[in-house]
């Protein structure tokens, strides 16, 4: 009973494995867990989605002294279910010019791209899809993904002006994706490990190197420049204000879906917000101890996919309360950013870290 209180999800996963590997055989009752485990987590998805639209127009409104969504639904909670309802609804039109299979498969390629960093986010003790002893490394993977399927929708498109938001979109990606990297490196090299599961563990229960306590990564200075480091990447490569040159409407009419509507649009939606959330997820994993409790030095308490939440909306928070604030900045000013002040800051980062992990482990081992 405790433990289902304090891990329910496991428990239920762990029945429910019992009772299939019981009934069926192996190789089916493993596919049959795959398929049930990605089926809830497209759900989940698709419901973090609306709610983090209805969220964000909430959180906009409030700092812009008005009121947000407030007719359809209690407190406008089904303004969003709306107008997924009315997107799915639209015309499907194609042009007439574009490369039908390139132009086809590129929302494709960019949702699936944003579904796969889910795979290794662990959402509790022992409730992760798939527990890669690599998982940071897959997520960086699957990070640059969506570069090639904007491309294809700019090249698709058979159209100036997405084509034109294709490159520029490809250029900020691969730029940020690297500060992003180095910044991902950081609590790697804390904890010893590149599983996502065991970077939480090394912050549930922390170790002492040098004298100090290495609690959430985020505490120490390195963690804490490579945490805004991490987010300022995160909110170019997810295509949020002040970053959100990708689709420039001033400039580029969307960028590279200006040729896509109905479902096809939905699809480039639904992988924007889907980023938002892993983005967030993956920051509050690797520095904010994703499921592990919020009191120092002790076990975990209670379910721990609370704790998890309750960090993952904080950011989400951070990057809404961002996009209400901040003004869209030039394409130049976006790539000098880059390129000359967070790559330098990150790689200088990571040699601090690497340094003080030496010498602390040689002068005081850990405990």
């Amino acid at each position: 009973m405790i433990e289902f209180l304090t891990n329910p999800i496991a428990v239920i996963g762990a029945a429910l494995s019992d009772l299939l590997y019981s009934l069926l055989p192996g190789w089916l009752a493993g596919l049959l867990m795959a398929l049930i485990a990605a089926g809830v987590l497209v759900g989940f998805i698709s419901g973090v989605v609306i709610l983090l639209v209805w969220m964000e127009r909430k959180i906009i409104a409030r700092m812009q002294d008005r009121s947000g969504p407030n007719r359809v639904g209690p407190f406008g909670l089904l303004q969003t279910v709306a107008d997924a309802i009315k997107l799915l609804s639209k015309e499907d039109i194609v042009p007439a010019r574009v490369d039908k299979v390139i132009w086809a498969l590129s929302p494709i390629v960019v949702l699936a791209a944003a579904l796969m960093a889910w795979a290794v986010i662990p959402w509790s003790p022992g409730v992760v899809p798939a527990n890669l002893n690599v998982g940071v490394l897959f997520i960086l993977s699957m990070g640059s993904l969506p570069v090639i399927g904007v491309v294809m929708a700019g090249w698709g498109s058979n159209n100036k002006y997405a084509l034109l938001g294709g490159m520029r979109s490809a250029a900020q990606l691969v730029s940020y994706e690297i500060p992003g990297v180095l910044s991902a490196l950081v609590p790697v090299m804390l904890a010893g490990t590149m599983s996502m599961s065991g970077i939480v563990e090394a912050q549930e229960l922390p170790t002492r190197i040098g004298g100090i306590p290495n609690w959430w990564f985020v505490f120490t200075p390195w963690g804490f420049i490579a945490f805004v480091i991490f987010i300022i990447a995160g909110l170019a490569e997810t295509n949020r204000t002040p970053f959100d040159l990708i689709e420039a409407e001033s400039e580029l009419a969307a960028g590279f879906h200006t040729e896509y509507s109905g479902m096809r649009f939905a699809l480039f939606f639904l992988a924007e917000y889907a980023n938002v959330f892993a983005i967030s997820a993956i920051g509050a994993t690797l520095f904010l101890g994703g499921w592990a409790g919020p009191i120092p030095f002790l076990p975990s308490f209670g379910p721990g996919i609370l704790f998890f939440l309750g960090k993952t909306f904080f950011l989400v928070f951070i990057i809404m309360w961002v996009r209400s604030t901040l003004p869209r900045i030039r394409y130049d000013q976006l790539m000098n950013f880059a390129w000359k002040r967070l790559l330098p800051m990150g790689l200088v980062n990571i040699g601090i870290t690497a340094a003080w992990i030496s010498v602390a482990t040689a002068m005081f081992p850990r405990v």
